[in-house]
């Protein structure tokens, strides 16, 4: 178990640095190294999926307030943004966590990387919004948060992989919606992680240290190097072009989305 600790520790450096740079903050990255970590110990098949949705999203309670912090002393965060978005996303999230029971593993599996497909290609396309497009009134963010917030339940993400195509959909810069994503992904986490310990209390199938569908020795040292390396991605992603950073976010949700379906094949 302690090369386990080691091993979740290096994941969240990882995940951490990554947050940070990109303001994913949640499953896009954490839920691929977690389902093939789960994957290498041995666990339930059946639940392998379920624990690492549960257990990203965990992690992204820890991280997306680290990420925040450093975003918001670059002043990157639209507060005003978050205030109209966050309620709808917390109800969103909270029905997309009550539907995860009732979804297989693999299903699931298809599910989560297929959305990591179809972000990874609009990222990576450069695709540009009507200049004279701009962020919708309180009736369509809400919508659209209400949207978000249930896919971010099911695959367990912090909100950034949507939000921030929403955000730069709606021409917000890009730099000023990753900071924004990671402020949105605190109450998203908070709700979704309360809803993965809800809807997997006392399934049987699941390791020691599970507390509902999130699993605690995994959480704990995955948190803790995380938040540490947050800080240090948000510094370079202040300092990375917009082009660069498209890329980069796609090629990274690519590669987890094939490492993901491979592990779980």
């Amino acid at each position: 178990m302690d090369l386990w600790l080691v091993v979740y520790a290096v994941l969240g450096a990882c995940f951490g640095f990554l947050a940070g740079l990109l303001g994913i903050g949640g499953g896009a990255v954490s839920v691929p190294l977690m389902t093939m970590a789960y994957s290498a110990q041995g666990f339930d098949r059946a639940s392998i999926l379920h624990l690492a949705l549960g257990t990203g999203m965990a992690t992204i309670v820890f991280t997306s307030l680290s990420s925040l912090r450093a975003h918001h002393q670059h002043g990157a965060v639209d507060w005003s943004t978050v205030r109209t978005l966050a309620p709808s996303i917390v109800i969103g999230t909270l029905l997309g966590t009550s539907i995860i029971p009732f979804i297989p593993t693999f299903p699931l599996a298809i599910i989560f990387v297929s959305f990591l497909g179809y972000m990874s290609i609009t990222m990576f396309s450069n695709w540009k919004p009507k200049p004279t497009r701009q962020f919708p009134g309180t009736l369509g963010a809400s919508v659209a948060g209400l949207f978000i917030g249930v896919i971010s339940g099911i695959v367990s993400i912090g909100g950034g992989a949507l939000t921030i195509p929403f955000m730069a959909f709606c021409n917000v810069p890009l730099h000023r919606a990753i900071g924004t994503s990671a402020a949105i992904g605190f109450p998203l986490a908070l709700t979704g992680t309360i809803g993965y310990i809800v809807n997997g209390w006392g399934v049987t199938s699941l390791p020691h240290g599970s507390v509902g569908y999130v699993y605690l020795p995994a959480l704990i040292p995955y948190a803790i190097a995380s938040m540490a390396l947050a800080p240090a991605g948000a510094r370079v992603a202040h300092r990375t072009g917009t082009g660069t950073l498209k890329r980069i976010f796609a090629i990274v949700l690519a590669f987890l989305a094939i490492k993901m379906l491979t592990s779980l094949w």
